[in-house]
C-alpha cells in the first residue's frame, strides 16, 4: 500500500487536528469516537507519513500539530469537497429545471413554492433562469388550509401531509431523490408525479 494514500479516518484526524489547535490525544480520542489505542495508532501513521506532529508542553503533555503537508492535505481536501458541492448543487437545478418544465408542458402556470429554504432559493433561480412572463410564481412559508389556485411545489421534509389533502401538489425532495442524475441522463422524458385532489 503506498504510504501517501490517506483513509477516511486518517483525513478525519487530519481535519480534526486542524481545526482543534493543540488538541491532546484524549480529546482527538473523544471527537473521533474511538478508543486511545486506535487514536493513537493513526496519530503514529500520520506522524510516519509526514502530515502531523508532537509538540511537547510539558513532561506530561503533548499537542498535535499538523505540518506544513498537512496543512496542504487538509485545503486539497477542503477543495475537493467544495467543487463536489457545487457539481450537485448543479446536478439538482438541472433536475428541478426538467421538472419545472414538464410541468408548464402540461399546462400548469400557477405555481405555488412552499418553504423558505435552499431549494426554494434554487427553485426560484430556476424561474429567473427560464423567463416565463405567462406563468405567477408565489413564495408561501406554509402550506394554505384552503386550495389555491394553482400547483404547490413543496420544497420542505416533514409536512403535515394532511394539509395536503385538498391541494395539487408536487413534492420536489421527493422527486429529486427518485430521479438521481444517471437516470435523468438516461431518461430525459421522465414524469413528475403530480399528486391532484
Amino acid at each position: 500500500m503506498n504510504k501517501e494514500l490517506l483513509n477516511e479516518r486518517e483525513l478525519e484526524l487530519i481535519n480534526i487536528i486542524g481545526a482543534q489547535l493543540g488538541a491532546n490525544q484524549r480529546r482527538l480520542s473523544h471527537l473521533m469516537d474511538l478508543s486511545l489505542g486506535m487514536t493513537n495508532m493513526l496519530i503514529r501513521r500520520l506522524i510516519a507519513k509526514g502530515f502531523i506532529r508532537i509538540e511537547q508542553l510539558n513532561k506530561r503533555k503533548v499537542q498535535y500539530i499538523l505540518t506544513p503537508k498537512g496543512f496542504v492535505e487538509k485545503m486539497h481536501k477542503s477543495i475537493k469537497y467544495t467543487l463536489k458541492t457545487i457539481n450537485s448543487i448543479g446536478l439538482i437545478r438541472n433536475q428541478v429545471r426538467e421538472i419545472l418544465l414538464g410541468l408548464y408542458e402540461s399546462g400548469v402556470r400557477n405555481f405555488y413554492i412552499v418553504g423558505k429554504h435552499d431549494l426554494s432559493m434554487l427553485v426560484e433561480m430556476v424561474i429567473k433562469e427560464v423567463h416565463w412572463q405567462d406563468c405567477s410564481f408565489h413564495v408561501l412559508e406554509e402550506i394554505p388550509s384552503s386550495k389555491v389556485g394553482g400547483l404547490l411545489l413543496v420544497c420542505k421534509e416533514n409536512v403535515n401531509e394532511a394539509l395536503l389533502v385538498v391541494h395539487n401538489y408536487v413534492d420536489l425532495i421527493r422527486e429529486i431523490a427518485k430521479n438521481n442524475p444517471e437516470t435523468m441522463a438516461l431518461n430525459q422524458n421522465s414524469t413528475v408525479s403530480v399528486t391532484r385532489n
